[in-house]
C-alpha cells in the first residue's frame, strides 16, 4: 500500500467509523500502555462479555487505521485495493443498520509523537485503562525519551469523557505521577500498596503435564476474591485480570463472576502461552512482541517454574534506539539467573549472550544465530529437547520467532488456533 492510498483509506474509514459512534453512541473502553494492552484488552472482554453487550478489537488493531477497522468490525485488506474498497462499503452499510455493540473495547497505541491524540481527539473514551510504562519502552526510538512516551500515552486521559473513570496501573508510580492531576473519579489497581483492588499471593498452578497458568487473591472494597488464569504464565497476566475486574466494577459488572470468567478465559497467542512441545517438553510462547520490561517478566516467571531444565530462546528487542545494547546486556544478565542455557537470534540479541556469559553461564550453554535464522535455531534446538524442559521463546514483531515455536511444538497442525501471524499476508513475508 502507498503512502498516499493509506492516508486516503486512513481519512475514509475514520470518517465512517466517526458517523457510526455518532449513529449509535455506543459506551468505549480504550486501553492503552507500552505493555499488555491486547492482553488487558481481551481479559476485560472476557469479564464484559457474560453481562452486556460488547464488542472488543480483533488482534492488535490499535493505529490510525486499526482503530476505525475495529469500530465498523473489519478486518485488514492488506494490499488489496479490491478488499480496501468492500471494507470501505461496508461500512457506509454498517451506518444504515439496527444493530451495534452497547460497549466497544479497543486497544490505542503510539509509535510516534501525536498518534494518540489524533485517535482519541476523536474517540472520547467513556473508560480509558493504562497498562503501565516501563522504564525502557518498546517504540521508545521514536521519543525524545521514556518520560515522552508516558505522557504520550496520558493523552488519552485528557480525552476522557465528561462523567468518565480512568483505570490505572498503580504500581508504575511514573504514569500515577503524570496522572495525578486527573479530576475524574480513578481506580489503580497492583501488587503494591495503596492500590482500590490489590494482587496478592500469586502462584502458578501446575497440573501432571507441567505448569497450566498462574493463581492469586485480589483485595478490594473489603472483599477477597481468589483469581486463576490458565493456559500463560508471566505477571503481565495477573495485572490484565486485575485491569478487567477494576473495569468490571466501574461498569457495574459482578466483581465474583467477573473472576469466574476469569477462569475460562485463554489470553491470546504469542503472550506467555503455555504449548505442549515435543518429547514431553513445554514452551512459553512469548513471540507476539519484545521490550525490555517484558523479556524480564517472561525470565522472572520462567524463573520460577519448575522444570528439569530452562532453556530461553530471545530475538532481538527493536525500536529501542539508544538503549539497545544496555537493555539486551540486562536482559542477558537475568537470563543468567533464570536459565540454563541461552540461544539468541539476531545481532542485537549478541550483547545477551555476552552479559550471559560475564554473569556465570557457561560458553558452551550459548548459541547464536543471525536474525533470519529463527527457524533454523528451533531445527537445531529440536533434536536436544528431552521430557521435562521448559523452553521460553520471545523476540520482536520481525523477527519471527513463532517459527522457532512452530518447530518446536508437538501439534503444529494447531499453529493456525495457537500461534500468532499464521495469516496467509505474514507467511509470505
Amino acid at each position: 500500500m502507498t503512502a498516499f492510498f493509506k492516508k486516503v483509506i486512513i481519512f475514509v474509514l475514520t470518517w465512517e467509523a466517526r458517523l457510526v459512534l455518532a449513529r449509535y453512541r455506543p459506551k468505549i473502553i480504550a486501553v492503552t500502555g507500552s505493555v499488555g494492552k491486547t492482553t488487558a484488552k481481551d481479559a476485560v472482554y472476557a469479564v464484559l462479555s457474560g453481562s452486556l453487550h460488547v464488542r472488543k478489537s480483533e488482534k492488535s488493531f490499535n493505529s490510525e487505521l486499526g482503530v476505525p477497522l475495529a469500530i465498523l468490525g473489519l478486518e485488514s485488506a492488506w494490499r488489496s485495493p479490491i478488499g480496501w474498497a468492500r471494507n470501505i462499503l461496508s461500512g457506509m452499510v454498517l451506518l444504515f443498520g439496527r444493530e451495534y455493540p452497547r460497549w466497544l473495547i479497543l486497544e490505542v497505541g503510539a509509535d510516534r509523537p501525536g498518534d494518540i491524540k489524533r485517535i482519541a481527539r476523536w474517540l472520547r473514551p467513556d473508560v480509558a485503562v493504562v497498562t503501565g510504562v516501563p522504564e525502557i519502552p518498546v517504540h521508545v526510538e521514536y521519543f525524545d525519551s521514556p518520560e515522552a512516551l508516558a505522557r504520550e500515552k496520558r493523552t488519552l486521559a485528557e480525552y476522557i469523557r465528561p462523567g468518565g473513570k480512568l483505570v490505572l496501573n498503580g504500581d508504575d508510580s511514573r504514569m500515577v505521577g503524570l496522572c495525578a492531576d486527573y479530576r475524574g473519579m480513578s481506580v489503580k489497581y497492583g501488587f503494591g500498596a495503596g492500590n482500590d483492588l490489590t494482587g496478592e499471593g500469586e502462584e502458578i498452578a501446575y497440573t501432571n503435564y507441567g505448569p497450566a497458568g498462574i493463581r492469586f487473591r485480589v483485595n478490594g472494597r473489603g472483599a477477597s476474591i481468589p483469581v486463576s488464569v490458565f493456559g500463560a504464565l508471566g505477571r503481565p497476566r495477573a495485572y490484565a485480570a486485575l485491569a478487567a475486574l477494576a473495569v468490571a466494577e466501574i461498569v457495574g459488572v459482578d466483581i465474583v463472576s467477573g473472576a469466574q470468567a476469569l477462569a475460562e478465559w485463554v489470553p491470546p497467542p504469542g503472550r506467555m502461552r503455555i504449548i505442549q512441545g515435543i518429547r514431553g517438553s513445554t514452551i512459553i510462547d512469548d513471540t507476539y512482541n519484545s521490550s525490555p520490561a517484558a523479556a524480564l517478566a517472561a525470565l522472572d516467571a520462567l524463573k520460577e517454574v519448575k522444570a528439569e531444565r530452562k532453556i530461553a530462546v530471545l530475538g532481538d528487542m527493536l525500536e529501542l534506539g539508544k538503549y539497545s545494547a544496555e537493555a539486551h546486556r540486562n536482559v542477558g544478565a537475568r537470563t543468567a539467573e533464570c536459565a540454563g542455557r541461552l540461544v539468541t537470534v539476531g545481532f542485537r540479541a549478541r550483547a545477551a549472550g555476552e552479559a550471559a556469559l560475564d554473569a556465570g553461564m557457561p560458553e558452551g550453554s550459548i548459541r547464536e544465530y543471525e536474525h533470519t535464522e529463527s527457524r533454523r535455531a528451533g531445527e537445531e534446538l529440536r533434536g536436544e529437547l528431552k521430557e521435562g524442559d521448559i523452553v521460553l521463546v520471545k523476540g520482536s514483531q520481525s523477527m519471527r520467532m513463532e517459527r522457532t515455536v512452530l518447530v518446536l511444538m508437538a501439534e503444529p497442525d494447531r499453529a493456525p488456533e495457537l500461534l500468532v501471524r499464521q495469516d496467509a499476508e505474514w507467511k509470505m513475508r
